[in-house]
This record gives structure tokens, sequence and C-alpha cells, in this order.
């Protein structure tokens, strides 16, 4: 009896005090930290790096869902301006994905190997490389918006009327591509607390600047679709001019330093090299995207309307994933720059298994009651019943799929973009798409549900690859 209220009383204490210092590292992890990501505690550098990088994740998904909020008050054709424009900002997204992963795998080395120096002309590239891009996107971009528009499909209503909102976007995409890099600057450093203080700042501008610009008040005009459009880019703006003010500020842990502030044709060209099998990455998984919704676009508008919906749920959660994943590649680079080829590798070990735990729990939401998170956004009940067996579907993947995109971005944290650029043009183009269209055109009895086996399918094989060369540790020896 004794041994059993001693035990009893220790397992209390030990969870007393495991929930006080999970408690601390979380807090730490959210007001910054100045912990060494090469030598602390895996568990705990994982947990450092993860929830700001969540939290980030996070900001961004809010960001799309209240701008689509206002600017959804002034119609239909107001929606599908900004809409279209999102299609028309994925390659600015794509660039700026593919230069943030370079910047990640430059930064972090330089940090792991204790040369804040080097890391500061890293930085620095990768902001020239960045604001060139912008400018040869964005004057063009100012210049054909109507025609862009009509490209794309656009009633005349849209042309005339919403052709203001991307020309304000694209030309000011310098804006969305620092606010991509600078971003990766701070993550990979080891400083994803500024990152996330970052998108704070953008969102809290963003939504309260949207119904004044929208809608007008005092002696602010209601300025409709472009009002939505100033708000954005000033919101951004606003985050932008914080993020070059601690940089140059230098309390984190990287710093711009003047003598940095130049030209580095080698640095530059290493940073685009890397870069591009990052771009490449990027317009492989969004034009699969693409060709998924022309296969399934054959069975009509329902099914269509179902799959647009079930996806835009699953980017949202797996968006937490993704900042698990992002921690991965820091303590990658961080670790092969201080020498540690096998914490690394541990360290992409253990986080692969948490987001395992993390998107193996939204599995069995998702598997038990799929039509809740459909019924979020639509009535309709054909509707919902498609996008709830997609959800279903996918689901079942979660667990596989938690482990493989923590894979790719340990590769893409070494500097080895390379790698995940081939296995996502094996699985997505070559596995993906065909087999979707095999199977929905093929197999009747199926229908839609033949292009939700064929995604579950293509990431189930992608992380067994991912996996496989991981373990073949050829990544360790990557130079950058």
């Amino acid at each position: 009896m004794l041994f059993k209220n001693s035990l009893s009383s220790h397992i209390k204490s030990f969870n007393k005090e495991s929930i006080k210092i999970l408690w601390k590292n979380i807090r730490e992890s959210i007001s910054g930290t100045d912990k060494d990501f090469t030598k602390e505690k895996l568990s705990t550098a994982i947990l450092l790096l993860s929830v700001p990088m969540v939290l980030e994740m996070l900001m961004e998904s809010i960001f799309a869902v209240a701008d689509i909020f206002f600017v959804s008050k002034l119609g239909a054709d107001a929606i599908a301006t900004v809409g279209i424009t999102e299609s028309l900002l994925t390659i600015v997204y794509a660039i700026g994905m593919g230069l943030s992963m370079a910047t990640t795998a430059m930064v972090s080395r330089r940090i792991g190997e204790k040369k804040p120096y080097r890391a500061s002309v890293a930085a620095v590239q990768a902001i020239i490389v960045a604001s060139a891009v912008s400018l040869i996107i964005g004057i063009p971009g100012m210049l054909f918006a109507k025609d862009l528009l009509r490209l794309m499909g656009a009633n005349a209503d849209i042309i005339n009327e919403g052709s203001v909102y991307p020309t304000i976007l694209l030309g000011s995409n310098i804006i969305i591509m620092l606010l991509f890099i600078i971003n990766a600057v701070f993550r990979s450093s080891g400083d994803a607390a500024i990152s996330m203080r970052v998108l704070l700042i953008a969102n809290g501008a963003n939504i309260l600047l949207d119904p004044l610009f929208i809608f007008g008040l005092g002696p602010i005009p209601a300025m409709g679709i472009k009002g939505a459009a100033i708000a954005t880019t000033i919101g951004r703006s606003i985050a932008v001019i914080y993020q070059f003010y601690v940089l140059f500020k230098g309390n984190g842990r990287i710093k711009i330093y003047k003598k940095a502030v130049q030209l580095n044709v080698k640095v530059m060209l290493d940073l685009i090299k890397i870069s591009f099998g990052g771009i490449v990455q990027s317009i492989i998984a969004h034009s699969s995207w693409l060709f998924m919704i022309r296969i399934i676009a054959i069975f009509g508008s329902t099914a269509l309307a179902g799959y647009t919906i079930a996806i835009r749920i699953i980017i949202f959660v797996l968006l937490p994933s993704w900042g698990i994943s992002n921690a991965a590649a820091t303590l990658v680079g961080q670790n092969l720059g201080a020498n540690k080829p096998e914490r690394a590798e541990k360290a992409v070990w253990a986080t692969g298994y948490l987001n395992m735990v993390l998107l193996g729990v939204v599995s069995i939401v998702f598997l038990i009651n799929p039509h809740f998170f459909m019924r979020i956004f639509i009535d309709n009940q054909e509707v919902v019943n498609t996008g709830a067996q997609g959800l279903r579907i996918i689901s079942i993947g979660f667990i596989f799929y938690a482990m493989g995109m923590v894979m790719v971005q340990a590769f893409n944290g070494a500097g080895d973009t390379r790698t995940p650029t081939i296995i996502n043009i094996f699985c997505f183009w070559i596995i993906e798409i065909p087999l979707a269209y095999f199977l929905a055109n093929h197999f009747k009895e199926i229908n839609e549900s033949g292009v939700y086996i064929a995604i579950i399918v293509a990431e189930s094989i992608m992380t067994v690859i991912a996996m496989w060369l991981f373990k073949k540790g050829k990544w360790k020896l990557q130079k950058v």
C-alpha cells in the first residue's frame, strides 16, 4: 500500500513537472529563444521551432480567409476577381517558395557553422534576387492586367471593373516575395517567433483595413475591390517594414551587416541553382491540382464543388504539418552546418513521428465525421456527400504522408532540392494524374472517388521513395 501511494505521488509530481516544462517551452517558443538548436535536446529544439512555425502557417491561412470574407459582400464578380488573381499570383508563390527553400538551406547551414556574416550575405543575395524577379513579373502584370483577366476567361464586367485588383497586387508582388524570403531567413536562423510575429502584424493590419477601404468609413471613401487590394498591400507592406527593421537592428540570431549589402555573384548563383529545384517543386504541385480539377470536372459541377471544398479543408489542416516540416528543414541545415549529420538525421525522424501523430488524429476525425466539415462551407447535400467521401478517402493516407512531407523538406533543408523535384515529377505527373484519369474513366462504380484514391496512392509512393533515399544518406554530403 505504501509503495502504491509513493508511486502515485511520483507520477503526479512527474506529470506536474512535465506540464510545467512543456508550458515554459511553448511560451519561450512564441516569445523567442536564444537556444542553440545544434546542441539543445532534440525534443526541445523541435518544440521550440515547430510551435511558432505552425502558428505562422495558420496566420497564412487566416490572411486568405479574411480577404475572401470581406470581398464576398461585394458579389460574385468580386469573388471571381480574387480567385482569378490568386491563380495569376501562382507564379509569384512558386518562385517565392523556391527561393525560400534555397534561402533556408543556405542561411541555416551558415548559422550552424557559426558564420553569421556569411548568413547575412546569403540573406542579402536572396532579397536582391527576389526583388529583381518581382520587377520582371510586376511591370508586365500592371500593364497587361486586363489582358491577363481576359486570357483567364473573365467576363466583361470583371475585366472593366475588377482589373484594378490584379493591377495593384501584381504590381506590388515584391511585397509578397519579400515576406516569403525574409521570413525564411528568420526561420532558418532559428528565429521562428519573428516570422510568426511578422504574419500576425500583416494579418492584423489587413483585417482592420479591409472593411475600412472596401466599404468606407468617415473620410475614407468606399473603394470596393480596389480597397481590398490596397488594404492587403498596406498590411503586407507594414509587415515587410518590420522585417527590415528587425534585420538591420540585429537583436536576433541574424542581422544584415553593412558590408554584406552588395552583389556577391557566387553566392547569388548558388542560391539560384538551389532555388530552381524548389520552384519546379511548387509548379509541379500546383499544376497537378489543376489537372485533377480537369479530370473531376467530367462528373459535373456537384463533384467539382465537393472536390474544391474538400481540398481547401485538407490544405487548411495540412498547414500545421507544413510548419512542423519547416522545423525539420531548419534543424537539418543547422546541424549539417555544425558537422552533426547523425543529429540532423535523428531530428528528421523525430519530427516525422510527431507529424504522424498530429495527422493521425486529424485522420481519425475525418474518418468519423467528414460531413461536419463540409457543412461549414455549404448546405447542398449532394456536394456535402461527394466532398465528405473525398475527405474520408484522402485522410486514410494522412499518417503516411505526414512522414513523406517531412522527408521532402529535409532534403530541401540540406540544399538538395533536386531529389524531391524528381520524386514529385514521378509521383504526381507520372503516377497520380494518369492513375486518376484511368480510375475515374474506366471504373464507373467509383467515379470521382478514383481521383481521391489516386492522390493517396501517389503520396504513399512518394513517402516510400523519400524514406528510401533519405536512408541512403547522400543528402548528408550536400554542399551549400
